[in-house]
């Protein structure tokens, strides 16, 4: 399929018959990590089969829903669930979250995940900022036509994960329980999990963590210029660090025991996003 201007801008029109006001800040809720969207203020729900030319989660542990409300005083959207190339889409496809955040006027974008720990430095429960991505597997989101209102044909990701946003992350982490790191997120199609070679390699490449999300995302705001910041919660060491299957319910557990802290800081970051010229 050829995807126009007018293909996304479908979205954005339904969007805004429902929802009367701009939201600053985008957010991209990973797995396990949805019960931020609880702390939302006036939210108001929009579920992602009624969103013209949008699509569907497929995953457990993922609502399914837009929310858009109120994060410390900042008017946000939050994406409950995420769209996956494991779940059948084209990686083509995986583009739309992002470019409606585009039409809708959002300023930043702040996506999350659950990774597992490649470095044998972390443990289950800590924060990585990731400072940039290593993506060898399927083809770019930004293959086909170019749309030019989004942005050029060929573009630069140098800043792709935004520093002025990873020093905010940093210093809104002072005096939360977390444990922070910054580095590398290596992505994987999934959605069997890595194998131990696999994780040998990625360490050898210079990964920190792996994941089944997110570059996609990444890749997408780079091409429309939008400011991004991405945060990945370590829920699992990967395969073969330690003796030790990996488990969904591991990653769910790890999750559950950190959201407290990890929606209090996130919550901050947004409280303070504005102090950082975008």
């Amino acid at each position: 399929m050829e995807y126009t201007l007018e293909y996304f801008q479908k979205s954005a029109d339904y969007i805004r018959k429902i929802v009367p006001w701009t939201p600053e800040i985008a957010i991209v809720l990973g797995s396990a990590l949805g019960p931020f969207a609880n702390s939302i203020e006036d939210p108001i729900a929009i579920d992602y089969a009624d969103i013209p030319n949008f699509l569907v989660s497929t995953v457990v542990g993922h609502a399914g829903k837009l929310i858009f409300g109120t994060v410390a005083g900042r008017r946000v959207v939050c994406m409950s669930g995420r769209f996956h190339s494991y779940e059948g889409y084209d990686f083509e496809q995986l583009v739309i979250p992002v470019r409606l955040f585009k039409l809708l006027g959002v300023k930043a974008t702040i996506l999350t995940n659950a990774a597992g720990a490649v470095n044998a430095e972390y443990r289950p429960g800590d924060v990585m900022i990731v400072s940039d991505h290593i993506k060898m597997t399927g083809p770019s989101p930004l293959r086909g036509k170019n749309i030019d209102e989004f942005g050029p044909r060929f573009f630069d990701v140098t800043r792709m994960y935004t520093p002025e946003l990873r020093k905010l992350a940093w210093d809104c982490a002072e005096g939360s329980p977390l444990t922070l790191h910054e580095g590398v997120y290596m992505f994987f199609t999934g959605p069997q999990y890595e194998t131990p070679a696999e994780i040998r390699a990625a360490r050898i490449l210079g990964a920190d963590a792996v994941g089944m999300s997110t570059v996609t995302e990444a890749l997408t705001a780079a091409h429309c210029g939008m400011p991004l910041l991405c945060l990945s919660v370590m829920t699992n060491m990967a395969a073969g660090v330690l003796e030790q299957p990996l488990t969904t319910e591991e990653v769910f557990e790890t999750a559950k025991a950190i959201e407290g802290p990890f929606s209090d800081y996130l919550t901050k970051i947004v409280s303070r996003i504005g102090e950082v010229a975008l």
